[in-house]
């Protein structure tokens, strides 16, 4: 063969691609990963503040959002979060246990890129190369696939589609996967930012304005689903696990709850201090468990007529709505920051259309679609990774 062609070509060389890269060139497959961006990895590298929240020490498939959830099931079984910490602790990486079961690297997500880059070298059947932008993939009249890129033209008996999706773009996120798709008649779900902070533009975005940089443990709540985690205050709105959880689950123009106090039932709290301190004031009692200047902006909001009485000249049911309305407060984004800080990408390729036990497709033999691509998102907390290993490791056996 010629050095134009290939068993496989993988469009993308992010946490899927590589994956599969080196498990199909395992299998001694010749493979070629096509990389528009300067260098690979650069998602995996700015992962989890630098250290790479690799995977999760529990991962089910109720922790991805889905129009398909039976779909992720059989690759998740497949390889599992302990098969990949199997192969970081082969590489002698050092990793520690956070909050919710989360995995980092201790010593930088470089480690990673690292990793999966020499588990490629290894096999010796692994070409990776960078500034090849895809232009087009057309089926020849031998049945292999043409793909032509901005270096040249290759020729592969299979193509791997493992592009990402839109979530930021300054790293190498394109909608090139899903035209592919929609060329070879599959059907893509809209696509929206996910795992990405909520903007707003009526007096909260004042009020987070000034309370930028401060960060509390709350529960954020709607309809769907419920998170607590840290909140963080920005100068554009809410940030910190708790709103990028609940905006996976949000759709514009929806209202959602913050319990500023989950951990105390503030009626019973302030029915105690009533008695037992009845010349406290309502913003000294709170101050002993949310930052000074949060309370002041709440007191604003919800007891300014009565903010130097003492909590005993309270009346209980003053005392109760102001309790509810710290653990039900009402907020409106105008929306998110979109795909410019946005994690991941919420919809993509349909999965009914995608083989669940080789991520082949079931319109044209021989084309493959992993990771982020596909209608398949995953929580914080590695789960967007292991989804990633998993889908590349039910392909690199088939393709």
């Amino acid at each position: 063969m010629s050095n134009k062609q290939y068993d496989v070509i993988i469009i993308g060389a992010g946490a899927s691609g590589l994956m599969l890269a080196f498990m199909a060139g395992q299998r001694g497959r010749k493979v070629l990963v096509l990389e528009k961006a300067n260098k690979i990895g650069k998602k995996i590298l700015m992962s989890g503040g630098g250290k790479c929240n690799f995977t999760n020490l529990d991962v089910e498939s109720n922790n991805y959002i889905t129009h398909n959830h039976p779909f992720t099931i059989s690759a998740l079984k497949r390889y599992t979060n302990w098969d990949f910490i199997s192969l970081v602790c082969a590489h002698g990486i050092e990793y520690e246990e956070r909050a919710h079961g989360r995995l980092f690297t201790l010593h930088g997500a470089k480690q990673i890129l690292a990793m999966l880059v020499e588990e490629c070298e290894h096999t010796r059947n692994v070409e990776i190369r960078t500034h090849s932008e895809v232009r087009s993939v057309d089926i020849l009249q031998t049945g292999r696939f043409k793909v032509q890129t901005v270096a040249g033209n290759f020729e592969a008996e299979s193509v791997v589609v493992a592009t990402g999706g839109l979530s930021i773009p300054t790293l190498g996120g394109s909608g090139i996967g899903y035209e592919i798709a929609k060329q070879f008649g599959h059907k893509v779900f809209p696509t929206r930012a996910g795992l990405v902070p909520f903007t707003f533009s009526d007096t909260m975005k004042d009020i987070t304005g000034r309370l930028s940089g401060n960060a509390i443990e709350a529960t954020l709540s709607n309809d769907q689903q419920s998170f607590t985690e840290a909140l963080l205050f920005t100068h554009r709105g809410l940030s910190g696990p708790s709103s990028l959880q609940l905006s996976n689950y949000w759709q514009a123009g929806q209202c959602f709850n913050i319990d500023f106090l989950p951990q105390e039932d503030l009626a019973q709290l302030f029915k105690a201090k009533k008695n037992s301190q009845p010349k406290i004031l309502l913003r000294t009692l709170l101050t002993e468990y949310l930052p000074k200047n949060l309370v002041l902006e709440l007191q604003e909001l919800l007891w300014q007529d009565q903010a130097d009485i003492m909590i005993g000249q309270w009346s209980d049911e003053k005392l109760l709505q102001v309790a509810s309305s710290l653990h039900q407060f009402e907020v409106k984004p105008a929306g998110t920051e979109g795909y410019r800080t946005a994690e991941v990408t919420l919809g993509g390729v349909d999965t009914t259309e995608i083989s669940s036990k080789t991520m082949e497709s079931q319109k044209q033999k021989g084309l493959f679609f992993v990771g982020e691509v596909l209608d398949v998102s995953g929580q914080l907390g590695g789960f967007n990774f292991q989804w990633a290993w998993a889908s590349a490791h039910a392909a690199s056996e088939y393709v």
